[in-house]
């Protein structure tokens, strides 16, 4: 069966292992609502959790990315079951009152260790965001509001995926083979960003971008149910609701943060839009005006006329073997892993060119397990991401219940002549994702609840962006990047263009992801919105990106960016993060990215506590100092003009 379930052997075994779970549930919660107050408390609700996530992750995983239409179908129908039980558990009165005679009781709270404390603070507060102190009528409308919202998600995801079309008359004919035509229309599925051809660009933006009311429609009821729901339970706005517990905190704190960084890029955006604009008139004098839908290609034409890092260059140093070997030999340094392949049985795996790996600590032996699905094929998304399949606890015999993940990248196939060959792009992200799957390994927490990787959004991305900076370190790449034929190291220079390259553009890029990151705070702040959301949204992109707000397009955030539903008011974590990987490694990393002593330190005070410790808290243990928002601000602008050069001269 699927990752070794026995059940799910066939579609239909999710209907079983969903009734499984459901009556385990049953007798969880008559258990919870019996015991008396104490530690006992915690790990009942840990096991509740566990019941229903067993399933729900899996299926999580299975709806999206299994190629067998009914597998897809019984894990969403699995989803959509598990999802109505946890509602119903997060407004039941009588289990929550279990645990609110835990948390009431000072004695045993302060006997209780600090996982254990922060552990049942948490399952109160998913009690508290679903209206529990709510009257009858009052819990019932949070429920409606929790499924409609729901509902509302996968409605705007479907619509920002779908393409537009348009009367293929409309488009000058020179340009139309650029796009799919289907009879006498034209289908735009995208942006075109690489295309040279400034007028496909133009086309595809606007077209792509065109407001389509009912996509408008749901957005704006999304927003205000979203608000509705945290003004019922007891917020100001969604934004304060969905911030609760993270590192920001606050939506205030969040916009001290973004607006102080668009401060400090202002200059050099202005300057990158400027450059940019040079390349424009170069190449097309008659219209030679910067406009969205350039930023991506010229800053593309910019990184590759300074510097030679045409992918076909770099590919054949980049073997998947190669950047497999590379990780195994970085994790073997730092944290004493190795990853091994393990056999699968029949059944255990939803495709054939899927591997698992048994990821070994020198001392403590299998960690955990992570399943590879690297490769392309059709009706896969074209996503790279991590996900839980079982989070691992400690086990009511001592035993530890294993952590099992996967990886799903879109990497290209083998052929007859060659191996899969990663561009430099593929094998950062090979990296980034990796990262995700040692914070889930080595998250050894007692609670599954808050395994590895369900902590704070704004810290979860800090393992796997720090991993990015490792991927570009010559001393890490030079232990893995040969060629795939020749055996020959990839020259330090190489390295060192790839990396300068990455810096040409990047505070324009960087001031997209503010703009993106305060539309996000403004939609779910205030409600009734002061504007529509498109006057929103032109607004905060004159103020916070500058490039023109171009009439009649909802610019790919809105209406197409689909983080919207996933990071709602959340947006911003991806900078935060990325500022405090950047601190770890300046000040725990560059010296020598293979110093075991702070692996070891890294693996203690970050990634063993999972989500069972303030992340804060666990930033100021690896950095033995507590970050302002200036702090984080500076980490991410001195990134800008880190010198490649003078970076090794300090390390060597």
């Amino acid at each position: 069966g699927l990752f070794g379930v026995p059940e799910l052997s066939s579609p239909e075994g999710f209907q079983e292992v969903q009734e499984k779970a459901l009556q385990e549930t049953e007798l969880l919660v008559q258990k919870a609502c019996t015991t008396p107050p104490g530690p006992q408390i915690v790990m009942i609700f840990d096991l509740l959790s566990d019941a229903l996530c067993r399933v729900a992750d899996l299926a999580d995983f299975v709806k999206i990315a299994h190629p067998d239409f009914a597998f897809r179908e019984a894990a969403e129908e699995a989803c959509r079951n598990i999802g109505t039980m946890v509602e119903k558990l997060n407004t039941d009165i009588e289990l929550c009152q279990s645990l609110k005679q835990l948390l009431a009781n000072k004695e045993i709270m302060e006997s209780l260790d600090p996982e254990t404390r922060k552990v049942a603070e948490l399952f109160m507060f998913d009690f508290e965001i679903s209206g529990i102190h709510l009257d009858e009528e009052k819990r019932k409308r949070a429920v409606n509001l929790n499924v409609k919202i729901l509902d509302l998600c996968n409605q705007f995801l479907i619509g920002a995926h779908l393409p537009n079309k348009i009367d293929k008359h409309i488009l000058p004919e020179h340009i139309r083979y650029n796009f799919a035509v289907e009879g006498s229309y034209v289908q735009i599925t995208g942006l075109h960003a690489d295309c040279s051809d400034d007028l496909v660009r133009e086309a595809a933006y606007k077209i792509f971008l065109y407001p389509n009311a009912e996509q408008l429609d749901c957005l704006e009821e999304l927003l205000t149910s979203r608000n509705n729901l945290a003004q019922l339970v007891g917020y100001n706005t969604f934004a304060h609701r969905a911030l609760q517990g993270t590192m920001a905190k606050t939506p205030e704190k969040v916009m001290q943060f973004l607006e102080t960084l668009s401060d400090r890029l202002f200059q050099r955006t202005l300057k990158d839009f400027e450059m940019m604009e040079g390349m424009k008139i170069k190449l097309n004098p008659q219209n030679s005006k910067l406009m969205p839908w350039d930023h991506p290609y010229y800053s593309g034409v910019l990184r590759a006329e300074r510097y030679n890092i045409e992918p076909s260059l770099y590919c054949p140093f980049f073997s998947l073997g190669a950047c497999m070997e590379g990780l195994n030999f970085l994790f073997n340094q730092l944290l004493g892993i190795s990853l091994y392949a393990e056999q699968t049985e029949r059944g255990e795996l939803w495709c054939e060119d899927v591997r698992k790996l048994a990821v070994v600590h020198e001392n403590e032996g299998l960690l955990g397990y992570i399943y590879c699905d690297f490769f392309q094929r059709a009706g896969k998304p074209h996503q790279d991401c991590h996900f839980t399949i079982r989070g691992g606890r400690l086990r009511e015999n001592g035993e530890y219940q294993l952590p099992v993940v996967v990886l799903m990248l879109s990497l290209p196939p083998s052929s007859r002549s060659a191996p899969t060959l990663l561009t430099p792009g593929m094998m950062e992200n090979l990296f980034h994702e990796m990262g995700h799957a040692m914070h889930s390994m080595l998250g050894r927490t007692r609670y599954q609840h808050v395994t590895g990787t369900r902590c704070p959004t704004d810290f979860a991305e800090v393992p796997s962006i720090l991993m990015e900076y490792f991927a570009s370190d010559y001393r890490v790449v030079n232990q893995f990047a040969r060629h795939y034929q020749t055996g020959q190291s990839l020259p330090k220079s190489m390295v060192s263009r790839l990396c300068e390259s990455k810096k040409i553009c990047a505070a324009a890029d960087m001031q997209l992801q503010v703009f993106y990151a305060v539309l996000d705070q403004l939609y779910h702040g205030e409600h009734p919105l002061k504007r529509s959301t498109t006057e929103i949204l032109k607004e905060t992109q004159e103020k916070f990106y500058g490039l023109p707000y171009v009439p009649n397009t909802t610019v790919a955030w809105s209406v197409k960016f689909s983080h919207l539903v996933g990071y709602g008011a959340k947006y911003y974590s991806y900078l935060m993060s990325r500022a405090i990987a950047s601190m770890v490694w300046k000040q725990c990393f560059v010296k020598n990215p293979f110093d075991r002593a702070m692996g070891e330190r890294y693996r203690r005070e970050m990634l063993a506590h999972g989500g069972g410790k303030e992340p804060m808290l666990m930033v100021q243990g690896m950095l033995q100092k507590s970050p302002s928002v200036e702090d984080f601000v500076d980490a991410l602008v001195s990134d800008l003009d880190q010198d490649f050069e003078t970076f090794f001269m300090d390390s060597e």
